[in-house]
């Protein structure tokens, strides 16, 4: 009755129905399901979907998914589960598909070898246009835009798109049509790739090992879909989701994921309010003091977040570079002072109208300034500090800089007001 309720539908959203029912249910479908359905609803389903179902898959359904599909998509799933499960799951295949998975699975998911996929079409220099077109028609792969052209020892030579073969002679050997292939090394970064693809202007691009082998190729889909990946998991993690969550993931998993950095951020919380303690007599004496703190605090955690969201993305799309942290800083110092400078005086007109006293609407001044420079000094380095160290920006960027956002805003306000209250004539 589930098949049938399903057959209309596409396979992405037999995957989103599925994904709201229990495990046992999905593995019941999958079960029944022929197999190149199941495998097709199978690659649909998100990454936690995935990990939950994968140990209850019994060693028959494993095959059925995994005997005859895309290893590069394949990999590209098992990658996320446990090495040694998956290696031991391996054997049950054959061994041609288990040896592919295997060598994507020793890439990292951030190189171009675990992006490459093998299903490319290559040829040698003396082969003639004519067995090109069969070895094309043999293929029968729409998504072939290009012939690439290796020598005896399988190396990379040359490439010839597809549009040349097309209207060339029969009898005309590659070695005529050729020209040089731009490739990346299958160590290469996501990023590097990317750079290569547009520098280029290339619809994929070919991955090469040191010397030279021609192992596979990334098109152009495949990288940005990576890249919408990695952005989209980068925005999560600043705001302490993990990047495996999705909107419709299980609550327990979503639990699992944000309630570590929810404590994290508690303790930030609790130091933030450690140095609002500091002056408590103040505050007693001067409460409408207590009024403008989330003023400053908004604003500077504004003026830090708009900084840090500017240098992440230049980061990751590298417009710029750990070296030129100084340059980027200055910019953020001076930003943060003008912007300051402007928000303090319309603030400071504010409060002096609301409080009546010009000694306060002078520290808030002042304090707004103090503040948003820090912010945006803080929210350019922060991220660039991370990196330096090997350590992902958008992991813990945003915690650290709401830290320091909020301790030098209420330091700066109520530090101000405690030491000018007797000058200003505070009271």
């Amino acid at each position: 009755m589930l098949n049938e309720e399903f057959s209309i539908k596409s396979y992405k959203a037999i995957a989103h129905d599925l994904e709201k029912k229990t495990t046992n249910e999905i593995i019941s479908f999958l079960d029944t399901s022929t197999a190149p359905k199941a495998q097709k609803v199978f690659f649909e389903f998100s990454n936690h979907i995935v990990v939950d179902i994968f140990p209850m898959m019994d060693d028959t359904l494993f095959k059925k998914i995994f005997t005859k599909t895309d290893t590069h998509k394949a990999s590209r799933v098992l990658a996320r589960l446990d090495r040694s499960a998956v290696l031991k799951r391996l054997e049950l295949l054959p061994k041609v598909t288990a040896r592919e998975i295997k060598e994507f699975l020793s890439y990292n998911e951030n190189t171009a070898g675990f992006l490459m996929e093998t299903n490319f079409l290559s040829c040698s220099k003396d082969d003639t246009v004519e067995i090109v077109l069969e070895k094309l028609r043999k293929l029968n792969d729409k998504r072939i835009l290009t012939i690439y052209v290796i020598d005896e020892e399988h190396k990379l030579i040359g490439r010839v798109p597809v549009n040349y073969i097309a209207i060339a002679k029969p009898e005309q050997a590659l070695d005529e049509l050729m020209y040089f292939a731009h490739s990346v090394q299958a160590m290469a970064t996501r990023q590097e790739v990317i750079e290569a693809i547009e520098s280029y202007s290339l619809l994929q691009i070919p991955v090469v090992d040191i010397h030279n082998h021609l192992l596979g190729i990334i098109r152009n889909d495949t990288i940005l879909s990576a890249s919408r990946e990695e952005a989209s998991g980068d925005l999560q993690t600043m705001f302490g989701a993990g990047k495996e969550e999705h909107a419709l993931s299980k609550t327990s998993f979503a639990v699992r994921k944000r309630l570590p950095w929810l404590q994290i951020n508690l303790v930030t919380a609790f130091l933030a309010s450690m140095v609002v303690g500091l002056f408590e007599d103040t505050i007693a004496k001067i409460t409408i003091l207590a009024v403008f703190l989330p003023v400053v605090a908004g604003q500077s955690g504004n003026t830090g977040s708009q900084a840090l969201a500017v240098t992440i993305r230049g980061l990751a799309l590298r417009e710029i570079r750990i070296g030129q942290w100084m340059r980027v800083a200055k910019k953020e110092l001076a930003v943060g002072f003008i912007n300051g400078v402007a928000v303090a005086i319309t603030t400071g007109i504010v409060v002096f109208f609301w409080a009546d006293s010009l000694g306060i609407a002078v520290v808030i001044g002042i304090s707004m300034i103090l503040s948003m420079v820090i912010a945006g000094f803080s929210g350019a380095i922060i991220p660039i500090g991370l990196k330096a160290i090997g350590q992902d920006p958008a992991t813990s960027s945003s915690i650290i800089l709401t830290t320091v956002t909020d301790i030098c805003g209420f330091l700066s306000f109520l530090g101000l007001a405690s030491a000018l209250s007797s000058a200003l004539g505070i009271s």
